[in-house]
């Protein structure tokens, strides 16, 4: 395997981005969505991400986008704002090779760099997720909840376990991001 290298998200990936997460939309479940938004959506969706402050990253390995990953809100309401969700895709010939770890690594430490207190993890379709959940636990995150039955795709309800951890001083100190629209 050549070099990974990681950068920031720029807008000239997002067609190999969108073409990752397309995979995923249309073949797997960790996605909730069903239609593969276009191109114009995804790049609005990571405007937003990067106008709110929150870490955008791509893994590129012999000039190609292997991989992405972002901290984005984890819900919209003002008194999540310090409160992040992680998101991770990886290409589908890539998998198994320690992007993931190297993805998830980057965002935890950007969002820690951006001032947010805690990450959570949605990890869906959790029985064929192992690897993820393991990955996730070896970086911090504890299991804190685990829904049934939440998601259907694919004819098949899905579950999603619910992982968390705490960036920076978490919440042992008032956050610097208060009152900050995310």
């Amino acid at each position: 395997m050549s070099e990974i290298t990681l950068r920031l998200c720029e807008e000239a990936d997002l067609s190999a981005i969108r073409e990752i997460y397309a995979h995923t939309v249309l073949h797997g479940t960790a996605s909730f969505e069903r239609d593969v938004p276009t191109l114009y959506e995804m790049s609005a969706r990571r405007d937003r991400l990067i106008a709110g402050g929150h870490p955008y990253v791509v893994a590129v390995q012999a000039g190609r986008v292997v991989g992405y990953a972002y901290a984005g809100p984890f819900r919209q309401r003002i008194a999540y704002e310090n409160t992040v969700e992680s998101s991770i895709y990886i290409a589908p010939d890539c998998t198994g090779r320690g992007l993931g770890k190297i993805l998830l690594t980057a965002i935890v430490d950007g969002a820690e760099a951006a001032g947010f207190r805690q990450m959570v993890a949605i990890i869906a379709d959790s029985d064929a997720k192992e690897p993820s959940i393991a990955l996730h636990a070896a970086l911090g995150f504890e299991k804190v909840g685990h829904l049934t039955g939440v998601g259907r795709k694919h004819d098949t309800w899905l579950d999603i376990v619910m992982m968390q951890r705490s960036l920076g001083p978490g919440r042992t100190t008032p956050p610097s991001r208060e009152g900050r629209a995310s």
